[in-house]
């Protein structure tokens, strides 16, 4: 479990982690989500004294991560896949990680096997692709077995059958009772992967609950309905007091209406109805809707950003 009570952290003027508070438990994959500059690194940074708080505590296991006497046995790590001695092995890596815990060969052969680096163990670190260094990664996070996982960007970099396994295996962790903590920039994978999120913006905390709830939030009354009479259904819904929105030629979205009440009001009118279905938020729906207010680095419109480009330049 990694308990964080009101954990600050400040560089001069400014606030990266503001009076942060949440609890990750042991049995479910928690998802930790967030704008560019919302702290995420930040926070995790100090949860394994990378960095020290500048005010709060932040505690794995009901310590903080300097009071283990075997830190990798409690808490595996990956924050950042290229920290490796480009010079070593993946295999060699791994057996000085473990020399410090008391952590044997036979231990780093099931953790090569197991991360599927068993072709390219004897090859040096700094020949690797991301993806082969993000295996690396994860290898050296499981080394010690430990209750406590804690994963940034796992997936980072990862062909679909990497990113399957690493949702597997967290699933599969998850299962076993760890504590799991993962922070992906990938909403669709983060749906598929974690049971509760905690959303953090500008260092402060936006929303702390399941998958599920903050999903349900997001939800909207809102109903997609194609027909090759758009418009003769347009003015029979608008007449009732429905909102429509013409998306395609064919396609309408309808607010304030269910599917049963369209479909006897296309009947009614003499409509063919091709399609007729109730839209689902999504993850990302209900991401960007929380994060609005927070996000720090905004891009350009993409329709601004290409007409800025002269007309014969090189792209």
């Amino acid at each position: 479990m990694i308990e964080a009570v009101g954990l600050t952290k400040r560089y001069g003027d400014k606030t990266a982690v503001d009076a942060l508070s949440f609890t990750v438990r042991p049995g479910q994959v928690t998802g930790f989500l967030g704008p560019n500059g919302a702290g995420k690194s930040t926070t995790m940074r100090m949860i394994v004294g990378l960095d020290h708080p500048t005010a709060g505590r932040v505690t794995v296991n009901g310590k903080s991560y300097a009071q283990h006497r075997a830190p990798l046995g409690e808490v595996g790590t990956l924050l950042e896949a290229k920290a490796v001695h480009t010079g070593r092995s993946a295999r060699n890596h791994l057996l000085a990680l473990g020399a410090t815990h008391g952590i044997g060969r036979r231990r780093v052969d099931e953790v090569v096997e197991m991360t599927g680096l068993a072709s390219v163990a004897t090859k040096r670190a700094g020949k690797f692709s991301l993806g082969m260094g993000q295996r690396l990664g994860i290898a050296a996070a499981m080394l010690g077995d430990p209750h406590t996982l804690i994963l940034d960007e796992p997936v980072n970099g990862l062909d679909p059958e990497g990113v399957l396994w690493v949702r597997t295996l967290l699933r599969h962790l998850a299962s076993e009772g760890r504590t799991v903590f993962l922070s992906s920039h990938l909403m669709s994978e983060m749906a598929l992967t974690a049971d509760h999120l905690v959303v953090v913006g500008r260092g402060r905390l936006i929303a702390d609950a399941p998958v599920a709830e903050i999903v349900a939030r997001a939800q909207t009354n809102l109903v997609r309905v194609r027909t090759p009479q758009a418009h003769a259904l347009e003015q029979a819904l608008t007449a009732q007091g429905h909102a429509v929105t013409s998306v395609e030629r064919d396609l309408l979205e309808v607010a304030g209406a269910t599917t049963a009440h369209i479909a006897e009001t296309a009947l009614r009118a003499g409509v063919a109805v091709h399609e007729l279905s109730a839209v689902q938020a999504s993850l990302e729906d209900a991401y960007m809707r929380l994060t609005a207010d927070d996000v720090e680095y905004h891009s350009a419109p993409v329709a601004d950003a290409t007409t800025r480009v002269p007309a014969g330049s090189a792209r």
